[in-house]
C-alpha cells in the first residue's frame, strides 16, 4: 500500500541515540548545509506548509528531528552544518551526533544529500557526500533552489554539481524546487521504491 505523504507528523527530536523514535519503520535521512532548504523540501514533500519548521537564523537547527509519515516511514532532518558562527564544542558535537546517526541507526535506509543548486557543491558538501558513501550503497543528491536558476544556467550548474562530487551512474541527481511540483514527485518515487527495496537507480522498461 502506498504512502500517504499528507498524513505526516511532527514525532520528535534528538540529540542522542537514546532519544530516538522506539520504531523499527524504515528511516530516510536528509543532510545539507544550514541554508540549503531542508525543511522546506521536506514540506514541499509532504504538501505541507510548516511542518518542518523552517529558521530565519542558519544553524540554529541542531538536533535531528524525525517526522513520521503514514506511520509506514520517518523522514529525517538532520541539522545543518557549515555555519560560521557556531563555536568549536558545537561543530565536535554536530560531528559526533551526525556519524553514531550514520553508522549505528539500523532502520536508517539511506541518507540523501541537499546541495544549492545556484553554487558549486562546498568542501563539507563533499565530505559528507564521502560520509554517505560510506554508509550506503549509493549517493543521492538533491539540488535545491532550481527556480532561481535561468534555463540557460540549468545545465551547466547540474554538470557542475555532478562533477564536484563526482557522481556515477549508481548515483541519483534530482533537480528540485519549492516553487512548483519539480522534483517532488521523484523525491516521493524514490522514497517509495527504497521502502520497498527496489534497486536504484532503476531502469526503465
Amino acid at each position: 500500500m502506498n504512502i500517504n505523504f499528507q498524513n505526516a507528523k511532527f514525532e520528535k527530536s534528538a540529540v542522542s541515540k537514546e532519544q530516538y523514535p522506539k520504531s523499527d519503520m524504515l528511516e530516510f535521512a536528509f543532510a545539507g548545509r544550514s541554508n540549503v532548504g531542508k525543511s522546506s523540501m521536506i514540506n514541499k514533500v509532504l504538501n505541507r506548509k510548516s511542518l518542518a519548521r523552517v529558521s530565519g537564523t542558519p544553524g540554529k537547527t541542531i538536533t535531528i528531528n524525525f517526522y513520521n509519515i503514514d506511520d509506514k516511514i520517518y523522514m529525517v532532518d538532520l541539522p545543518g552544518y557549515g555555519y560560521a558562527k557556531r563555536s568549536k564544542e558545537e561543530v565536535a558535537k554536530w560531528g559526533s551526533m551526525m556519524e553514531d546517526y550514520l553508522a549505528n541507526r539500523e532502520q536508517l535506509v539511506q541518507t540523501i544529500l541537499l546541495v544549492d543548486s545556484r553554487h558549486t557543491p562546498t568542501a563539507q558538501d563533499v565530505q559528507m557526500a564521502e560520509w554517505i558513501r560510506h554508509y550506503h550503497d549509493r549517493l543521492i543528491v538533491i539540488a535545491t533552489k532550481m527556480d532561481k536558476l535561468k534555463k540557460r544556467e540549468i545545465e551547466e550548474r547540474l554538470e557542475d554539481i555532478a562533477n564536484t562530487l563526482e557522481l556515477t551512474e549508481e548515483d541519483v541527481l534530482v533537480p528540485f524546487s519549492t516553487a512548483d511540483d519539480e522534483g517532488r514527485g521523484t523525491v516521493i518515487d524514490m522514497l517509495e521504491m527504497m521502502r520497498l527495496g527496489v534497486i536504484m537507480p532503476y531502469e526503465e522498461e
